[in-house]
């Protein structure tokens, strides 16, 4: 079930509301049940198969920290943990593994396992809550909670990563409490942002990213303002398509009475490739420094240590977004890229803020080739053209880049829009037509899945 389609904005999501407010007001004892239902239902709407899974993986991880908590069995988290990441490998690595031992002559099968929705973002959120609770951070949850915790229909199926000291008090709150009216009038602004910055940006630049990208896979011929035009519009149909889920993802949560963590803060408005990172998928970033930078050793054992953290670090992160050579190549391009900003810092060297700008977004764009590419002989066709190695064409369609690049850049998160703005009628009439806009361009056109789905 997609945000940005019929079922769910006129179907699912009205029912929901509904449902979760009427139990809230005259069964309260059956609140958190309810919303449990409903986030499964919501997950296996996509494919049923995928429901078991999502289950069984809360039930055993649970039941592995009531085993570490009332009998002392120290084993129990760990091998909970190395558990999640076999099974998130199976699913997600197993055919890339079985791709590589083919190229070096292992007769093993690659198995043709389907990708269940959002496992790697439940996968991470069963590890943050584990590796806290053998720390002695994280308290006991009953199941109910700790599978609301994992299941939350906004955020089960690509984030934003929650820790669940961020979201497991919010679950016990009435979300019918003084202000609710203000909380869901705020929720429905992100709503109608995530939606807009999905449908009439994102899937446009999609149209103009998707044929460059098939033709320098299939090895067709490329002009130099082709490549850039598909680079260009790939960079901020990433943005927009997953901002706008995250605004979607926030705005439905405060619907529901519960505040998610910001996902973005204009990171193309970013001065270097460090401050990129406090900007872009920063829940992502909180885990990897937390849960993977420190760690490895983080700033604490000097420089060449720290360095190497974070090239390790980063070369992983991109391994988490996908099974490939190019998603590892991704990763390990930023981990460069940030010890090299390191070592620029460490030199006392200075940076002027339009060229530290211009550096970080070229860098930026110019690896999201690998990001986005299929395989390496495709984006070298890309990076070859974008050189000039290649005629220079014409017809470059600049006008879309152009809005997408005025928004991304200059324009105000969505949440703070949603938090600036006070309840007016002017404001109500603006999202009504918004809203319907929106709903005539779902209609209108072929829906795009969001990207962050496949990860």
């Amino acid at each position: 079930m997609l945000f940005n389609s019929y079922v769910f904005l006129i179907g699912f999501l009205p029912i929901a509301l509904a449902l979760y407010a009427a139990v809230s007001r005259y069964a309260p004892a059956l609140r958190l049940p309810v919303l449990l239902v409903l986030s499964c239902v919501f997950y296996a709407w996509w494919d049923w198969r995928f429901l078991p899974l999502l289950l069984v993986s809360v039930c055993i991880n649970w039941v592995a920290a009531q085993a570490f908590q009332d009998r002392g069995l120290k084993a129990a988290v760990p091998a909970a943990i190395v558990l999640n990441l076999a099974v998130l490998a199976v699913f997600k690595y197993a055919g890339f593994f079985a791709s590589i031992a083919n190229q070096m002559g292992l007769p093993v099968t690659r198995p043709d396992l389907a990708l269940p929705l959002g496992i790697s973002f439940f996968t991470f959120h069963h590890v943050m809550y584990l590796v806290d609770l053998r720390a002695g951070r994280a308290p006991r949850l009953d199941l109910v909670r700790y599978g609301l915790y994992i299941a939350f229909f906004p955020q089960v199926l690509a984030g934003p990563l929650v820790r669940w000291s961020e979201i497991i008090k919010q679950f016990d709150l009435d979300p019918l409490r003084q202000g609710w009216e203000e909380r869901a009038g705020r929720g429905i602004v992100l709503l109608v942002l995530g939606l807009a910055k999905k449908t009439l940006i994102g899937d446009p630049l999609a149209e103009y990213a998707e044929p460059v990208f098939k033709a320098a896979a299939s090895g067709a011929p490329l002009t130099v303002l082709e490549a850039w035009q598909g680079v260009l519009a790939f960079t901020f149909q990433i943005y927009f398509d997953f901002s706008g889920y995250t605004d979607m993802a926030l705005g439905l949560a405060l619907m529901l009475g519960i505040v998610l963590p910001q996902n973005f803060d204009v990171p193309y408005r970013a001065l270097s490739l460090q401050d990129f990172w406090r900007r872009w998928h920063m829940t992502l970033s909180r885990f990897l420094r937390d849960y993977l930078y420190i760690p490895l050793g983080g700033n604490r054992h000097g420089v060449p240590r720290q360095m190497l953290a974070l090239t390790a670090t980063m070369g992983l992160g991109g391994l988490w977004h996908g099974a490939g050579f190019t998603f590892i190549a991704w990763g390990l391009a930023h981990g460069v890229g940030l010890a090299a900003g390191l070592a620029w810092r460490r030199a006392g060297l200075a940076m002027p803020k339009v060229l530290g700008w211009a550096l970080t977004f070229l860098f930026v764009a110019l690896t999201w080739v690998l990001f986005r590419a299929e395989t390496f002989e495709a984006a070298a066709r890309l990076y070859k053209a974008m050189a000039g190695f290649a005629p220079l064409g014409s017809g470059f369609k600049w006008r879309m880049l152009v809005v997408a690049a005025l928004v991304a850049m200059l324009g105000p998160t969505a949440w703070t829009i949603s938090q600036r703005f006070a309840p007016r009628a002017w404001v109500a009439v603006l999202l009504a037509v918004a809203f319907t806009v929106v709903l005539l361009k779902i209609g209108d056109d072929a829906n795009y899945e969001f990207i962050y789905f496949q990860f």
